[in-house]
This record gives C-alpha cells, sequence and structure tokens, in this order.
C-alpha cells in the first residue's frame, strides 16, 4: 500500500482572507486535519481555516498538555512536550501508514517557532512531505501597523521574550530593527530590557494582529498584562530616500 504524505500547511495569523491559495486548496480537499489546540478550545489554526475545512473530513485535535502552567526553563516542561509531540507523530503516522494524506495545520509560518515543526522532525525521514509557507505575525503586524520595519541594510533581530533579561537587552542593543515575540507574561522584562537598551520611545505593542479584535499601540501606554497573541516590534532606522 501507498503511503500518505503529510502535509504541513501554514494559515497565516489570524485573518482568513491571508491564507495562500495552495493553503486553502489542500485543506479542502483534505480528508484528515490535525491542529493543535488547548483542551477547551478549537485551536488556532483551526479557527482560521474553518470555512474550507470539509464537513466529512476527519479532524484530529492535538491537545497540549499545557501551555502556560508550566515555564519554559522547568525540566519538565522539555519532558513533557517532548512526549506529547511523539504521541502526536504516532497519531499521524497511523493515517500516513493506512495511506491517508494527513493536513497539519499551523498558525503563521509552519518554521517560525512553529509546533508543526516538531512533528515535521520526526516523521520527514519516514514519509513523504510537503510544507506550505504561512503569513507570519510579525508580518501581518507590521503591515497592518503601517510600520515600515527594515530600511537599506538595517539587521532584523527576532527575539523570544522568553529569553533572559540580560541577554535580550544585550540583542536589542545590537540589533537595527527587531520584533519580540512571545510576550504574554514576560511582558515586563521586555520592557525593562528595552528601556536599558534606550528603545523604550521606539517600541510599538500589537494585540491579536490581522484579527478582528486587533489592538496597537506605543508600548509605553500598554499595561504589563497582556495575551499570548502579542508582540513587539521595533522599526529600524527611518530616514528617507
Amino acid at each position: 500500500m501507498t503511503r500518505g504524505r503529510l502535509q504541513v500547511v501554514g494559515v497565516g495569523p489570524g485573518d482568513p482572507e491571508l491564507m495562500t491559495v495552495r493553503a486553502v486548496r489542500l485543506v479542502q480537499a483534505a480528508k484528515v486535519v490535525a491542529y493543535f489546540c488547548r483542551h477547551d478550545r478549537p485551536g488556532h489554526a483551526r479557527t482560521i481555516a474553518r470555512a474550507h475545512i470539509a464537513p466529512d473530513a476527519e479532524e484530529l485535535r492535538l491537545e497540549y498538555p499545557f501551555t502556560t502552567e508550566i515555564s519554559v526553563g522547568n525540566p519538565a516542561y522539555h519532558g513533557g512536550m517532548g512526549q506529547f509531540y511523539d504521541e502526536c507523530a504516532h497519531k499521524l503516522a497511523q493515517r500516513l501508514d493506512k495511506g491517508q494524506d494527513v493536513v497539519l495545520l499551523c498558525e503563521g509560518d509552519p518554521f517560525l517557532y512553529g509546533s508543526a515543526m516538531y512533528l515535521f522532525d520526526r516523521l520527514k525521514a519516514g514519509f513523504e512531505t510537503e510544507v506550505v509557507p504561512g503569513i507570519m505575525a510579525m508580518n501581518g503586524c507590521w503591515t497592518q501597523a503601517h510600520l515600515p520595519i527594515t530600511h537599506g541594510d538595517d539587521v532584523l533581530c527576532v527575539l523570544p521574550a522568553t529569553l533572559p533579561e540580560e541577554k535580550l537587552t544585550n540583542w536589542l542593543e545590537q540589533a537595527d530593527a527587531a520584533v519580540i515575540m512571545k510576550t504574554g507574561r514576560n511582558m515586563p522584562q521586555v520592557r525593562r530590557a528595552l528601556e536599558k537598551a534606550g528603545r523604550l520611545e521606539d517600541a510599538v505593542y500589537v494585540e491579536r494582529g490581522t484579527q478582528e479584535n486587533t489592538r496597537m499601540c506605543a508600548l509605553q501606554e500598554q499595561e504589563d498584562s497582556v495575551p499570548y497573541f502579542s508582540l513587539v516590534l521595533l522599526p529600524g532606522r527611518k530616514g528617507v530616500r
């Protein structure tokens, strides 16, 4: 029996109209659709793509064992997530071994902090794979904010807010432009790092970019309590050519 193909599909940052033509085509044709989610929620990627999922498609909910309950720095986090990704890969492999193609949805782009990449890593050696890139949260946000992010030979640095504060500060001092992702509970140290680097006044906060309830403002005007789907933009040099 011919094995199925794993199709990892980036569905973009939130606005369903930002899905690519290829992403829409694959989702519409899918007989098996997998996506990550919390146990009590439908899943962000599934919400973005829901209009294109066939009524008779099998849906595989890949429910995280935890999200923000355990810090990334806790050894239990990596052990628990590693086991979770092993179990998810096994679920997909069962369908692929039966000759079924599986579409694995991923918000944003699968290879930029996407959970889908961990299943890709586990399955790519045994199965034919296809990866569809998606519009990332960062470029969805800076476009919506009308904020050109890099100019000329600016260096853009993408930083996870989970970095130690000293490292975050050092990177912000070096980079011309920066995007700080995974803010959430880390916003207080993001603010301190920007202040230490002397760049707080240029930082722009964007929450739920490209979605219906998007909001954005100067970071100085934003409180420290922010949701997971938020990031900070720091534009590079603004000289006119």
